[in-house]
């Protein structure tokens, strides 16, 4: 299986509304929950069960199929909802809970890549912002050592634009711009664009059709990304 941590808050695990796009379902797309793999479908992450909806790991892994119609393609949900990067640094809860949960899950397969949507809760505060590269950059290289897995692909993606007009997210284009650095001093990392996606109407989440144009293009940045050593 070709599997794939999803780590970050909301709109990784997804608040796209669940009636506003098609299903997507494939017998060869699997989830991680509760130790076993099951056949997945929206809402993956179940961090906050009264929102949850559409996120972005199912098109990513769709698109994925297309390449590779034969690949098992295995997808750990581990994005929690307004949670800030503090709380993904090594050490921190998080972060534990991820490595444990992932390091179950890699028992039956390989890690091929992991999928990164987080910085709205960093956007609020100047310092937090302004430091996102710094803290970011430190966390990958600890989490691709304790999952075994040295080069595998660090995928993240911006932050929707409408979030300008979310009135606690003043620095949103500061952690962006942090985003996009990291391309220069980290190995096997991309930042994805949101250039034309759409909130839902709230200015800090990205809609159903939106999300799945965004797991498109982390797959098509994720297939950009020469063949590198992952390994468990």
């Amino acid at each position: 299986m070709d599997i794939f941590l999803l780590i970050g808050q909301s709109n990784m695990a997804g608040r796209g509304e669940l009636d506003e796009a098609a299903p997507l379902r494939h017998p060869n797309i699997r989830m991680f929950r509760d130790g076993q793999w099951l056949t997945a479908e929206h809402p993956l992450h179940t961090d906050n069960p009264e929102t949850a909806g559409t996120g972005p790991g199912m098109s990513f892994a769709v698109e994925l199929l297309k390449e590779d119609p034969s690949a098992i393609i295995g997808l750990i949900p581990c994005a929690v909802g307004g949670t800030p990067l503090s709380r993904w640094i090594p050490g921190a809860d998080l972060y534990n809970n991820a490595v444990s949960t992932a390091r179950q899950a890699l028992t039956s397969g390989t890690l091929k890549g992991i999928l990164w949507h987080q910085g709205e809760t960093d956007s609020k505060d100047r310092q937090d912002a302004e430091s996102y590269a710094q803290r970011l950059g430190e966390m990958i290289p600890t989490l691709r050592t304790d999952l075994a897995a040295p080069d595998v692909p660090f995928i993240t993606g911006e932050l929707g634009a409408f979030i300008c007009d979310y009135h606690e997210c003043d620095f949103f284009e500061i952690v962006n711009e942090q985003l996009r650095q990291l391309a220069r001093t980290v190995p096997r990392y991309t930042c994805v664009s949101s250039a034309g996606l759409k909130d839902k109407g709230d200015y800090l989440h990205f809609d159903s059709a939106s999300l799945h144009e965004f797991g498109k293009r982390y797959a098509c940045e994720y297939l950009k990304i020469p063949a590198g050593l992952e390994k468990i």
